[in-house]
């Protein structure tokens, strides 16, 4: 089954709405000629979120949203619903980064809280996993994936599984220069999928978006694309720059 290649940037806690506002209106121009060859969102701070809707309306560039909480309103200071990000026009919320679980003490039960409240509000999640190295080293990686995997998707109807897009993020190679080699990626890519088939069913497997997470570059990203079953990438500090993310999304699809 062709599926279709997802670029997303996460932006993390960077950019003023004004700066925000510059770098969309510049993603707006450099990524139109690759409109309909490829799926591509930014995800901005949520102070940026309604200029980045505004700016990019009509272009073939999406918005995300950074988190969600999953309750519909009420006494979570900080948090944002998902009715609050649906009024303003965001499309997209990635769920469950590794910074969330490492700084903010976000489960795989909080995780999958998340997602319901995101596809309640006809948001569609990217799902961030992965391992430490520590886990790696231990030869634990497929052991903690499937956990999370089905952490994640516990209670989730087949019938939604069309609306989340998975981000495989080795929490050893974020940020840190380190990338997995495309054959270490695509391993680990596949075992995702076999895992989403025995829960779920081939079909569903097949059809699934599958991104890689881990310092993704223009350098790497078309050898990382080429892989049977990544399907793109979740960007970090590349997305930062309208030439490195316009570059990076050229190169996944070349």
């Amino acid at each position: 089954m062709a599926r279709k290649v997802f670029i997303a940037g996460n932006w993390k806690m960077n950019k003023t709405a004004a700066e925000a506002k510059a770098l969309c209106e510049a993603l707006k121009e450099s990524l139109a000629p690759l409109a309909g060859k490829v799926e591509v969102a930014v995800c901005p701070t949520f102070t940026s979120l309604a200029t980045a809707v505004e700016v990019l309306k009509g272009s073939n560039v999406k918005v995300g949203a950074q988190n969600i909480h999953w309750a519909e309103n009420g006494a979570f200071t900080g948090e944002i619903s998902g009715a609050m990000l649906k009024e303003i026009g965001v499309e997209y919320v990635i769920i469950g980064h590794s910074e969330r679980r490492q700084y903010f003490g976000e489960t795989d039960e909080t995780v999958n809280k998340r997602m319901q409240a995101a596809l309640a509000n006809g948001l569609k999640p990217i799902l961030c996993i992965g391992e430490t190295l520590e886990e790696r080293e231990g030869n634990k990686t497929e052991a903690v994936l499937e956990q999370q995997i089905k952490g994640a998707f516990a209670d989730i109807c087949e019938c939604k599984m069309d609306q989340i897009t998975i981000a495989y993020e080795p929490v050893w190679a974020i940020g840190t220069g380190k990338t997995a080699t495309p054959e270490m990626a695509e391993e680990t890519h596949a075992f995702i999928r076999k895992t989403i088939a025995a829960l779920y069913n081939q079909e569903i497997a097949d059809a699934m978006v599958i991104q890689y997470g881990g310092s993704m570059k223009p350098e790497n990203a078309q050898a990382l694309v080429a892989q049977a079953d990544i399907d793109g990438g979740l960007i970090g500090g590349a997305a930062l720059k309208a030439d490195s993310f316009t570059a990076l999304v050229t190169n996944a699809i070349a």
